[in-house]
Protein backbone atom coordinates (compact mmCIF):
# COMPACT_ATOMS: atom_id res chain seq x y z
CA UNK A 1 0.00 0.00 0.00
CA UNK A 2 1.29 3.29 -0.36
CA UNK A 3 1.60 5.79 1.92
CA UNK A 4 0.31 9.37 2.82
CA UNK A 5 2.89 12.03 2.73
CA UNK A 6 4.42 13.42 5.65
CA UNK A 7 3.07 16.29 7.27
CA UNK A 8 4.72 19.45 5.87
CA UNK A 9 3.92 22.99 6.42
CA UNK A 10 2.71 24.56 2.99
CA UNK A 11 5.52 27.09 3.80
CA UNK A 12 7.97 24.61 4.20
CA UNK A 13 6.74 23.56 0.63
CA UNK A 14 6.54 26.91 -0.77
CA UNK A 15 10.29 27.40 0.00
CA UNK A 16 10.96 23.87 -1.64
CA UNK A 17 8.77 24.72 -4.84
CA UNK A 18 8.93 28.83 -5.11
CA UNK A 19 7.57 28.02 -8.77
CA UNK A 20 4.50 25.89 -7.09
CA UNK A 21 0.91 26.65 -8.69
CA UNK A 22 -2.20 27.83 -7.32
CA UNK A 23 -3.98 24.68 -7.72
CA UNK A 24 -1.11 22.50 -6.15
CA UNK A 25 -1.19 25.14 -3.77
CA UNK A 26 -4.59 25.07 -2.98
CA UNK A 27 -4.40 21.32 -2.47
CA UNK A 28 -1.61 21.70 -0.17
CA UNK A 29 -3.24 24.08 1.95
CA UNK A 30 -6.50 21.59 2.12
CA UNK A 31 -4.01 18.59 2.82
CA UNK A 32 -3.10 20.85 6.03
CA UNK A 33 -6.07 22.09 7.25
CA UNK A 34 -7.59 18.53 7.33
CA UNK A 35 -4.60 17.66 9.54
CA UNK A 36 -4.92 20.29 11.47
CA UNK A 37 -8.50 19.42 12.33
CA UNK A 38 -7.93 15.81 12.80
CA UNK A 39 -5.04 16.70 15.39
CA UNK A 40 -7.40 18.82 16.77
CA UNK A 41 -9.88 15.67 17.57
CA UNK A 42 -12.68 18.19 15.67
CA UNK A 43 -15.35 16.38 13.13
CA UNK A 44 -16.07 18.13 9.70
CA UNK A 45 -19.49 18.91 11.34
CA UNK A 46 -17.80 20.99 14.04
CA UNK A 47 -15.85 22.39 11.79
CA UNK A 48 -18.31 23.53 9.21
CA UNK A 49 -20.62 25.17 12.40
CA UNK A 50 -17.78 27.17 13.00
CA UNK A 51 -17.43 28.93 9.41
CA UNK A 52 -21.65 28.73 9.15
CA UNK A 53 -21.25 25.89 6.59
CA UNK A 54 -21.81 21.99 6.83
CA UNK A 55 -19.65 19.25 6.47
CA UNK A 56 -19.94 18.63 3.35
CA UNK A 57 -18.21 22.61 2.55
CA UNK A 58 -15.06 21.27 4.87
CA UNK A 59 -14.56 18.05 2.42
CA UNK A 60 -14.60 20.78 -0.39
CA UNK A 61 -12.17 23.07 1.08
CA UNK A 62 -9.61 20.29 2.13
CA UNK A 63 -10.13 18.78 -1.60
CA UNK A 64 -9.41 22.34 -2.98
CA UNK A 65 -12.81 21.90 -4.51
CA UNK A 66 -13.80 25.25 -3.67
CA UNK A 67 -11.67 28.14 -3.31
CA UNK A 68 -10.55 28.99 0.41
CA UNK A 69 -11.97 32.47 1.86
CA UNK A 70 -9.58 33.95 4.16
CA UNK A 71 -12.22 34.46 7.02
CA UNK A 72 -12.98 31.21 6.79
CA UNK A 73 -9.85 29.73 7.03
CA UNK A 74 -8.82 32.28 10.12
CA UNK A 75 -11.53 30.65 11.92
CA UNK A 76 -11.06 27.40 11.53
CA UNK A 77 -7.21 27.94 12.26
CA UNK A 78 -8.49 29.59 15.44
CA UNK A 79 -10.76 26.68 16.35
CA UNK A 80 -7.53 24.35 16.39
CA UNK A 81 -5.51 26.42 17.93
CA UNK A 82 -3.00 27.50 15.43
CA UNK A 83 -0.77 30.22 16.84
CA UNK A 84 -1.02 33.46 15.00
CA UNK A 85 2.10 33.75 13.59
CA UNK A 86 1.45 30.27 11.80
CA UNK A 87 -1.61 31.67 11.02
CA UNK A 88 -0.50 34.99 9.55
CA UNK A 89 1.93 32.35 7.00
CA UNK A 90 -1.00 30.55 6.06
CA UNK A 91 -3.19 33.85 5.26
CA UNK A 92 -0.24 35.00 2.95
CA UNK A 93 -0.56 31.58 1.66
CA UNK A 94 -4.28 31.12 1.12
CA UNK A 95 -3.81 34.88 -0.85
CA UNK A 96 -1.19 33.61 -3.21
CA UNK A 97 -3.29 30.35 -3.83
CA UNK A 98 -6.04 32.66 -5.36
CA UNK A 99 -3.83 34.11 -7.87
CA UNK A 100 -4.72 34.07 -11.14
CA UNK A 101 -2.96 30.67 -13.44
CA UNK A 102 -1.25 30.94 -16.47
CA UNK A 103 -4.09 29.61 -18.46
CA UNK A 104 -6.73 31.60 -17.15
CA UNK A 105 -6.75 33.90 -20.73
CA UNK A 106 -7.69 30.47 -22.23
CA UNK A 107 -11.04 30.38 -19.46
CA UNK A 108 -13.37 29.94 -22.58
CA UNK A 109 -12.29 27.01 -23.64
CA UNK A 110 -11.05 25.05 -20.04
CA UNK A 111 -14.40 23.44 -18.72
CA UNK A 112 -14.39 23.47 -14.78
CA UNK A 113 -13.80 19.77 -14.66
CA UNK A 114 -10.24 20.15 -16.69
CA UNK A 115 -8.87 22.72 -14.64
CA UNK A 116 -7.94 20.41 -11.96
CA UNK A 117 -5.31 18.52 -14.12
CA UNK A 118 -4.15 21.81 -15.94
CA UNK A 119 -3.21 23.50 -12.95
CA UNK A 120 -1.44 20.24 -11.10
CA UNK A 121 0.50 18.86 -13.86
CA UNK A 122 3.12 20.81 -14.07
CA UNK A 123 3.79 20.34 -10.45
CA UNK A 124 4.30 16.60 -10.54
CA UNK A 125 7.13 14.29 -10.41
CA UNK A 126 5.94 11.47 -12.79
CA UNK A 127 3.18 11.73 -15.02
CA UNK A 128 1.92 8.02 -16.29
CA UNK A 129 -1.03 8.08 -18.95
CA UNK A 130 -2.59 5.23 -21.04
CA UNK A 131 -4.47 6.32 -24.40
CA UNK A 132 -6.69 3.98 -26.03
CA UNK A 133 -7.97 6.14 -29.07
CA UNK A 134 -5.46 9.08 -29.69
CA UNK A 135 -1.92 9.89 -28.85
CA UNK A 136 -1.73 11.48 -25.82
CA UNK A 137 -1.69 15.58 -25.84
CA UNK A 138 1.58 16.25 -24.44
CA UNK A 139 2.64 14.61 -27.33
CA UNK A 140 0.50 15.44 -30.16
CA UNK A 141 1.81 17.88 -33.52
CA UNK A 142 -0.11 20.66 -34.02
CA UNK A 143 -1.31 19.36 -37.29
CA UNK A 144 -2.52 15.98 -35.18
CA UNK A 145 -4.18 17.99 -32.61
CA UNK A 146 -6.24 20.17 -34.44
CA UNK A 147 -7.88 16.93 -36.19
CA UNK A 148 -8.18 15.37 -32.85
CA UNK A 149 -10.14 18.85 -31.33
CA UNK A 150 -12.10 18.82 -34.31
CA UNK A 151 -13.34 15.25 -33.60
CA UNK A 152 -14.44 16.38 -30.66
CA UNK A 153 -16.00 19.49 -30.97
CA UNK A 154 -17.60 19.47 -34.17
CA UNK A 155 -19.89 22.14 -33.79
CA UNK A 156 -16.99 24.81 -32.73
CA UNK A 157 -15.81 27.66 -34.95
CA UNK A 158 -12.28 27.85 -36.32
CA UNK A 159 -11.42 30.42 -33.40
CA UNK A 160 -12.16 28.03 -30.91
CA UNK A 161 -10.29 25.05 -32.31
CA UNK A 162 -7.32 27.24 -32.76
CA UNK A 163 -7.74 28.63 -29.44
CA UNK A 164 -7.91 24.77 -27.83
CA UNK A 165 -4.72 24.04 -29.77
CA UNK A 166 -2.89 26.51 -28.68
CA UNK A 167 -3.81 25.84 -25.08
CA UNK A 168 -2.55 21.87 -25.47
CA UNK A 169 0.55 23.53 -27.27
CA UNK A 170 1.65 25.47 -24.49
CA UNK A 171 1.04 22.71 -21.87
CA UNK A 172 3.05 20.76 -23.93
CA UNK A 173 6.14 24.02 -24.10
CA UNK A 174 5.63 24.28 -20.19
CA UNK A 175 6.68 20.24 -19.67
CA UNK A 176 9.48 21.14 -21.54
CA UNK A 177 10.80 23.47 -19.05
CA UNK A 178 13.76 22.87 -16.16
CA UNK A 179 11.96 20.89 -13.29
CA UNK A 180 9.25 20.13 -15.34
CA UNK A 181 8.07 15.61 -14.40
CA UNK A 182 8.88 12.77 -16.39
CA UNK A 183 5.93 11.76 -19.05
CA UNK A 184 5.68 7.76 -18.91
CA UNK A 185 3.20 7.20 -22.15
CA UNK A 186 1.93 3.78 -22.78
CA UNK A 187 -0.18 3.97 -26.07
CA UNK A 188 -2.31 1.54 -27.33
CA UNK A 189 -1.31 0.37 -30.63
CA UNK A 190 -4.74 0.64 -31.99
CA UNK A 191 -3.70 4.31 -32.14
CA UNK A 192 -1.04 3.90 -34.68
CA UNK A 193 -3.58 2.25 -37.09
CA UNK A 194 -6.21 5.30 -36.26
CA UNK A 195 -5.71 7.75 -39.17
CA UNK A 196 -6.49 11.17 -37.63
CA UNK A 197 -6.26 13.96 -39.88
CA UNK A 198 -5.15 11.83 -42.91
CA UNK A 199 -1.82 10.32 -43.96
CA UNK A 200 0.13 13.63 -43.96
CA UNK A 201 -0.93 14.04 -40.38
CA UNK A 202 -0.52 10.51 -39.29
CA UNK A 203 3.24 10.61 -40.73
CA UNK A 204 4.35 14.13 -39.31
CA UNK A 205 2.95 12.67 -35.88
CA UNK A 206 4.62 9.47 -36.24
CA UNK A 207 7.64 10.44 -37.23
CA UNK A 208 7.34 13.24 -33.25
CA UNK A 209 6.97 10.58 -31.57
CA UNK A 210 10.40 9.05 -32.79
CA UNK A 211 12.21 11.49 -32.13
CA UNK A 212 10.62 11.84 -28.81
CA UNK A 213 11.43 8.46 -28.13
CA UNK A 214 15.62 10.25 -27.56
CA UNK A 215 14.49 12.37 -24.82
CA UNK A 216 15.44 12.03 -21.74
CA UNK A 217 12.75 13.45 -20.00
CA UNK A 218 10.21 10.78 -22.01
CA UNK A 219 9.36 7.10 -21.35
CA UNK A 220 7.87 5.99 -24.46
CA UNK A 221 6.01 2.49 -24.89
CA UNK A 222 3.61 0.75 -27.08
CA UNK A 223 1.08 -1.53 -25.44
CA UNK A 224 0.55 -4.13 -28.30
CA UNK A 225 -3.07 -5.48 -28.89
CA UNK A 226 -2.35 -9.03 -26.67
CA UNK A 227 -0.58 -6.51 -23.93
CA UNK A 228 -3.68 -4.19 -23.73
CA UNK A 229 -5.88 -7.41 -24.22
CA UNK A 230 -4.03 -9.21 -21.11
CA UNK A 231 -3.81 -5.89 -18.79
CA UNK A 232 -5.32 -2.51 -18.80
CA UNK A 233 -6.91 -0.19 -16.57
CA UNK A 234 -10.04 -0.32 -18.46
CA UNK A 235 -10.01 3.02 -20.36
CA UNK A 236 -7.40 6.23 -20.96
CA UNK A 237 -5.66 7.21 -17.88
CA UNK A 238 -3.52 9.98 -16.41
CA UNK A 239 -1.80 9.38 -12.95
CA UNK A 240 -0.30 12.14 -11.64
CA UNK A 241 2.82 11.14 -9.56
CA UNK A 242 4.03 13.96 -6.77
CA UNK A 243 7.52 14.08 -5.01
CA UNK A 244 7.30 12.61 -1.09
CA UNK A 245 5.78 14.73 1.09
CA UNK A 246 4.51 17.22 -1.25
CA UNK A 247 0.99 15.96 -2.19
CA UNK A 248 -1.07 12.64 -2.75
CA UNK A 249 -1.42 11.29 -6.31
CA UNK A 250 -3.67 11.91 -8.49
CA UNK A 251 -5.56 9.56 -10.90
CA UNK A 252 -7.49 11.82 -13.25
CA UNK A 253 -10.03 10.05 -15.64
CA UNK A 254 -11.62 12.09 -18.56
CA UNK A 255 -15.17 11.64 -20.10
CA UNK A 256 -16.81 13.34 -22.63
CA UNK A 257 -18.21 16.28 -20.84
CA UNK A 258 -16.76 15.84 -17.22
CA UNK A 259 -14.17 14.15 -15.18
CA UNK A 260 -13.08 12.24 -12.27
CA UNK A 261 -10.31 12.63 -9.91
CA UNK A 262 -9.56 9.67 -7.21
CA UNK A 263 -7.12 10.10 -4.63
CA UNK A 264 -7.96 7.35 -1.52
CA UNK A 265 -5.24 5.49 -1.34
CA UNK A 266 -7.17 1.81 -2.23
CA UNK A 267 -8.16 3.38 -5.63
CA UNK A 268 -4.56 4.61 -6.64
CA UNK A 269 -3.11 1.39 -5.28
CA UNK A 270 -5.31 -0.55 -8.06
CA UNK A 271 -4.50 2.22 -11.09
CA UNK A 272 -0.66 2.06 -10.45
CA UNK A 273 -0.87 -1.67 -9.99
CA UNK A 274 -2.76 -2.00 -13.58
CA UNK A 275 -0.16 0.73 -15.18
CA UNK A 276 2.82 -1.61 -13.75
CA UNK A 277 1.03 -4.17 -15.62
CA UNK A 278 0.48 -3.02 -18.31
CA UNK A 279 3.95 -1.41 -18.59
CA UNK A 280 5.33 -4.71 -18.24
CA UNK A 281 3.58 -6.44 -20.66
CA UNK A 282 4.14 -3.31 -23.28
CA UNK A 283 6.93 -2.86 -26.07
CA UNK A 284 9.95 -1.31 -24.51
CA UNK A 285 11.36 1.45 -25.92
CA UNK A 286 13.42 0.20 -28.51
CA UNK A 287 10.54 -2.70 -29.55
CA UNK A 288 8.52 0.58 -29.70
CA UNK A 289 10.07 2.42 -31.67
CA UNK A 290 9.66 -0.79 -34.31
CA UNK A 291 6.35 -0.59 -34.01
CA UNK A 292 6.29 3.11 -34.93
CA UNK A 293 8.55 2.57 -37.41
CA UNK A 294 6.24 -0.21 -39.12
CA UNK A 295 3.23 2.08 -38.51
CA UNK A 296 4.85 4.62 -40.07
CA UNK A 297 5.40 2.93 -44.03
CA UNK A 298 1.37 2.27 -43.98
CA UNK A 299 1.43 6.64 -44.16
CA UNK A 300 4.28 7.06 -46.79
Amino acid sequence: MSAQPQLVSPLQLLERRPDMGAKALARVLGNYLRALREAAGVSPAQAGERIRGHASKISRMETAHVSLKLRDVDDLLALYGVAEQERAEIAFLVQRSAKPEWWQPYGEVVPDWLQGLIGLERDAHVIRTYETQFVPGLLQTPSYAQAVVRSGHRLASPEEVERRVELRLERQRRMAEPGAPVLWALIDEGVLHRPVGGPAVMREQLEYLLMVLRQPGVRLQIASWSASAAATPGSAVTYLRFAQGFLPDVVYLEHMTSAMYLDRLEELDKYRAALDELSALAATPVESRVLLEEALKRYK
